[in-house]
């Protein structure tokens, strides 16, 4: 039980550093609706690796880079209908992923923790992938952190000062796949979003610069997570819609406190 709850709480860790950069990435964009096409569309990468008998991280993984690059594409080139066509490739990927699981032999018990997430049950080899995740996206905001700030608050500034705009924006859409993939077993695809948006939304209220957002952002997902785990290990429920819940909270008590 110790080793369960201390890979949880690595777990958490990690996925809060994640949440501090790109979740505030995401919330400042108003990503959020291209954020959860990805992470839903991914499980046609669950449902792939489940039947052809590759390793599932592999599958997300790959289908989370192609989902990236797809709805880069769309969105960045046709704003006009992206909305629509990101709901589809939403549907898709969904509907391809339980095909995929349906024609699959046996039983696979395990493949609704995909969905929902099961931070206890954690790998190792998760941890791992999870690490060199947060080292690319801590590097990058790093290294383009003046010009993410360029690009979300005025897009058309940031040409004319002759930034690669339509690099960037699939460069961090990339980096969102990569987030929603390294959150797959231990939040799940379904809620995985809730958790990558919601301390951004409440730390843009208590912070005035990027930076302090992001900073607060990480501190408060990591201090969701382990309220949401000591809730789960007290009342013997589930660890992921725990920490969801505690985060919806506090999201419902900052309604109340104005920008």
């Amino acid at each position: 039980m110790f080793d369960l709850l201390q890979n949880a709480f690595i777990a958490s860790l990690f996925i809060s550093v994640a949440v501090g950069v790109i979740g505030s990435y995401v919330v400042i964009n108003r990503f959020n609706y291209l954020a959860a096409s990805i992470a839903h569309g991914s499980y046609a990468g669950v449902g792939f690796a489940v039947y052809f008998g590759i390793s599932i991280l592999l599958g997300t993984t790959v289908f989370a880079l192609l989902l990236a690059l797809l709805l880069s594409f769309i969105s960045f080139n046709n704003r006009s209908r992206s909305d629509t066509l990101i709901g589809v490739i939403w549907a898709v990927g969904m509907s391809i992923g339980i095909i995929f699981t349906d024609l699959t032999p046996g039983y696979n018990a395990d493949l609704m923790s995909y969905l929902f997430g099961n931070i206890l049950m954690v790998p190792k080899s998760d941890l791992i992938f999870m690490a060199v995740v947060d080292l690319i996206i801590l590097i990058s905001g790093v290294v383009f952190y003046n010009h993410i700030l360029a690009i979300s608050y005025d897009i058309d500034f940031a040409k004319l000062r002759g930034i690669r705009v339509g690099f960037l924006y699939t460069y961090f859409l990339i980096l969102i796949a990569l987030t929603v993939v390294m959150s797959v077993r231990s939040i799940g695809l379904i809620l995985v979003i809730a958790l990558f948006t919601i301390p951004p939304y409440i730390s843009e209220k208590f912070t005035k610069d990027f930076k302090a957002m992001m900073f607060l952002s990480g501190v408060l997902a990591f201090v969701f997570c382990i309220a949401g785990l000591y809730i789960s290990y007290s009342y013997d429920i589930s660890a992921t819609p725990a920490i969801i819940l505690t985060a919806s909270v506090f999201f419902f008590l900052s309604l109340f406190k104005r920008r």
